[in-house]
């Protein structure tokens, strides 16, 4: 059995849970009483899951070419506000926009030619732009902003086509693990020990929030059957590295988030970074 079959019949067992898990969401942010200072964030939230949860699974369904026209999409969306936020040039924007369509591409017609070789190439790639340019002043900065959105956005988006069934697993875990954290973070983390923020990075993160994902990751996996504790250490790290590497890359430009488009959530970015380094971990430490 092919592995883009077996990830097709993985997304359908994973519709009931999922369809499950919105319902009961969809009632418990409907009934939260008015008092409740995140109320209405709570149900823009919900109302984006309600559209993401099916997009998800259905490319899934879908097979192979499902899978890369997901990754594919959401990779020239998230260069696209990396690259406002890091202010790139053109053609920095170029390459980035490039990659995130060619190595999904590649992962789902020919993966045996993701290796060093591909790295090789991207890192090629990243200096192009400045050496043609002759960019002396800035040229290396760019290069290397370059190189760390292709490793961070299209790179690890191939984990979608590459990781199959897996990758179904990643993705709905990383995406319960958010909320985990904020319900975690929400009940455990006004006082005491597990209210410590992880970093200076994002202070709202705290150690109560890596609590809650840690038990809410590791509920789905195992709902999925898919549990294993190298594939949990993977979704985890995901979730409590991903926010801090966004919120780095975002004090640094000054913003406060990738977007605007997103209702709940702001841009894409900010709803994917967690699967982003999710995703590559998983590549690194499942085989």
């Amino acid at each position: 059995m092919s592995a883009a079959l077996i990830a097709e019949e993985a997304a359908a067992r994973a519709v009931p849970l999922v369809a499950g898990v919105l319902g009961a969401g969809g009632v418990a942010v409907a009934v939260l009483p008015s008092k409740v200072r995140m109320r209405a964030e709570l149900r823009r939230r919900w109302r984006t899951w309600a559209l993401v949860a099916p997009v998800f699974l259905g490319a899934y369904l879908l097979g192979g070419g499902g899978t890369f026209v997901l990754a594919a999409g959401l990779g020239v969306i998230a260069v696209s506000e990396f690259v406002r936020m890091a202010g790139s040039a053109r053609g920095d924007h170029a390459v980035l926009v490039t990659a995130a369509v060619a190595l999904p591409a590649l992962a789902w017609l020919a993966p045996h030619r993701l290796d060093l070789r591909a790295a090789a190439l991207l890192l090629i790639a990243a200096a192009v732009p400045s050496l043609l340019a002759g960019d002396d002043r800035s040229g290396f900065t760019r290069t290397a902003r370059t190189a760390f959105g292709l490793l961070w956005i299209p790179v690890a988006l191939t984990g979608l086509v590459t990781l199959g069934e897996t990758g179904v697993a990643v993705g709905l875990a990383v995406a319960l693990g958010d909320v985990g954290a904020w319900c975690g973070g929400t009940a455990l983390g006004r006082r005491g020990p597990l209210s410590r923020p992880l970093s200076p990075l994002s202070p709202n993160k705290t150690w109560a929030g890596v609590m809650g994902a840690a038990i809410a990751t590791a509920l789905l996996l195992l709902l999925l059957g898919a549990f294993s504790l190298p594939l949990w250490g993977a979704v985890l790290g995901g979730c409590v590295l991903g926010d801090l590497l966004e919120s780095m890359v975002k004090r640094e430009s000054g913003v406060k988030d990738a977007g605007s488009w997103l209702p709940g959530f702001g841009g894409l970015l900010d709803r994917i970074d967690s699967l982003l380094v999710a995703l590559l971990l998983t590549m690194v430490t499942v085989r």
